[in-house]
């Protein structure tokens, strides 16, 4: 019997004309060309020729839309679980980089104080404890032998990866492998996660996308 997969899909392209830390800020939808980015998604999933048994997303837009081309390609209707969304963030709506950039006001100096933590929001262990809650609790409620797919966001993706290989939580941002509309996969062993692939199906359209929304 092929073991059943949990893979976690990064959301696509956010249309974000004002180049802000978008967070958990409402109004922030895919662009056209992460629609595209959300359907190389869902066509990699499909062309795997796995079952996929549920589907569970991030409560924000840009995740549930991403969410939409998986429940039309596999007929489920996603379960929204908050445990998904993205960590809150003290420079939401701000512009990190650049004239007037938020890293270059000494008011929120402060904030940076701890970037091992994260000082200026949500710490790295609160994350990665709900992401993994999520997948192992999605499967133990699983009656059926097909995978289970989770649309959610960079930081919270990489938190689950660093932690189920036994990486130390704090890290370089810039070094994360967490593409738009990537998928990371695992598999649940005698009670553990183990994690088995990483695919950017949505490499080809990456060159073009401008991806600002965590830090």
């Amino acid at each position: 019997m092929v073991s059943a997969q949990l893979h976690l899909v990064r959301h696509g392209e956010v249309f974000n004309p004002q180049r802000v830390l978008y967070g958990r800020l409402p109004g922030f939808g895919l662009s056209d060309l992460g629609r595209e980015m959300a359907a190389a998604a869902a066509d990699d999933l499909v062309a795997r020729g796995r079952t996929v048994a549920a589907l569970y997303s991030s409560p924000l837009e840009r995740t549930r839309q991403s969410a939409e081309p998986i429940s039309r390609a596999f007929d489920l209707e996603p379960v929204i679980d908050e445990r998904l969304i993205e960590p809150t963030n003290r420079f939401e709506g701000s512009r990190l980089r650049g004239a007037g950039g938020a890293l270059r006001n000494p008011a929120n100096w402060p904030l940076l104080v701890n970037p091992w933590r994260p000082s200026w929001g949500e710490p790295f262990t609160s994350i990665a404890r709900r992401m993994i809650a999520a997948m192992t609790d999605a499967a133990s409620a699983s009656d059926s032998d097909g995978d289970l797919v989770f649309v959610s966001h960079q930081l919270p993706i990489w938190m689950a990866h660093r932690s189920i290989v036994g990486a130390r939580l704090a890290h370089d941002p810039r070094q994360r492998r967490c593409a738009l509309s990537s998928i990371t996969s695992f598999e649940l062993q005698n009670g553990r996660l183990h994690e088995v692939g990483y695919a950017d199906p949505a490499a080809r359209l990456g060159a073009q996308a401008t991806d600002l929304g965590a830090v």
